[in-house]
């Protein structure tokens, strides 16, 4: 089974999502979800940090119609979150017994972890403000007008709390993820997040993982092709998942 995880004001009602979404129908059952403050889903966004309890809440519904293998596969936005979730979310508890991101240690026994993890245009680091798209999106979440557009523009409603504590990165995240399988994706053209950011998780994955750069593609779900997709969702399969 297959869990998808949107990117940055999407949400399913989105062509782009529901595109997606019905390309791994192809090849598996399929859950997914608005993140908090997108679209018709409640709440606000936090762009990446709280939304870690929204896909493993999403995760254990899944597991809930009893398959044995659910893989994770995120966007941008939603494969920073993917990543995060990986290393927190673990089979056995948690990362050193940590259990989920309160520590509760209830992670595993709720059935929130994955059994593969699919990265797609995902950022490294937070913060990341080198490229004119990325600029807009910190005035878009950090200005009260920039919410606004957020709200009626994009069906964004945008928390306006900075993060704190600062959540655990992406490239951080990644060396807690083995040995669950994980596959990162991002195009050589992505106009909002370069080379150095994929090639840093892959870094941070050391012999763990794969990397796949996609010559020619673009950002997250506009850009990925059926063919993309139809090689995530069969590499998601001979995982497990």
């Amino acid at each position: 089974m297959f869990v998808i995880a949107h990117g940055f004001t999407g949400d399913v009602d989105r062509p782009h999502v529901r595109r997606v979404v019905k390309a791994f129908t192809q090849y598996g059952a399929v859950v997914t979800f608005s993140f908090r403050g997108h679209g018709a889903s409640g709440g606000r966004s936090t762009v990446g940090d709280r939304e870690v309890l929204d896909l493993a809440a999403a995760v254990r519904w899944a597991r809930s119609f009893g398959h044995e293998g659910v893989a994770t596969i995120g966007f941008s936005m939603g494969g920073s979150v993917a990543l995060r979730h990986a290393a927190l979310y673990r089979p056995e508890g948690g990362p050193d017994g940590s259990g989920g991101p309160d520590g509760s240690g209830r992670a595993g026994r709720t059935g929130a972890h994955t059994d593969a993890v699919v990265s797609v245009s995902a950022p490294a680091r937070w913060y990341y403000r080198g490229t004119p798209p990325m600029r807009r999106l910190h005035w878009l979440v950090t200005r009260p007008e920039g919410r606004l557009v957020g709200r009626y523009g994009f069906r964004t409603r945008i928390h306006h709390r900075e993060w704190d504590p600062v959540p655990l990165s992406p490239v951080e995240a990644v060396p807690r993820i083995a040995p669950t399988p994980l596959l990162v994706v991002h195009g050589d053209r992505d106009g909002y997040f370069p080379l150095d950011h994929p090639r840093m998780l892959a870094t941070a994955a050391g012999d763990h993982g794969e990397l796949w750069l996609e010559p020619g593609m673009g950002h997250a779900e506009h850009a990925a092709t059926d063919e993309l997709l139809a090689r995530i969702g069969f590499w998601a399969l001979a995982q497990g998942g």
